[in-house]
């Protein structure tokens, strides 16, 4: 019982919901990729790639970094992406994420689109991946 117990506290505490920082379907990203930025400079490379027109939005390193998802160019509206959380896994982040695609037969603008989703979580040491969960 008691390790049933621990094991819903441990979950409580690593599965969390993440700083949503800029979500969108016009980034100025193309390429399909996932991201973890840790320092101010790498952060502002990679904002002026994403929104060169915006204001870079403020991140306290000391305490976060930023990860992000960009889906990369897309043919119509509808397409998105998620980040719905994050968790610990065998000492690595596991970033969590979801896509949405135009549903078969739904009608959707014909204009080209670049899905993303940027958000900060508590920094820590170690290596981070990405799980897509299933729609």
């Amino acid at each position: 019982m008691l390790t049933l117990l621990v094991m819903a506290m441990t979950q409580a505490v690593f599965a969390a919901a993440p700083r949503s920082i800029d979500k969108g379907a016009m980034s100025e990203v193309s390429m399909a990729r996932q991201v973890e930025v840790t320092n101010r400079e790498a952060w502002a490379a990679l904002w002026r790639e994403h929104a060169p027109n915006r204001p870079l939005p403020e991140v306290d390193f000391s305490r976060e970094i930023v990860v992000g998802v960009f889906l990369g160019t897309r043919p119509s509206a509808g397409f998105a992406v998620d980040i719905t959380g994050y968790r610990e896994d065998g000492g690595r982040l596991v970033v969590q994420y979801r896509e949405t695609t135009p549903s078969r037969g739904a009608i959707a603008a014909q204009m080209l689109v670049s899905p993303y989703h940027l958000v900060a979580v508590p920094k820590r040491v170690g290596p981070s991946a990405f799980e897509k969960l299933a729609s």
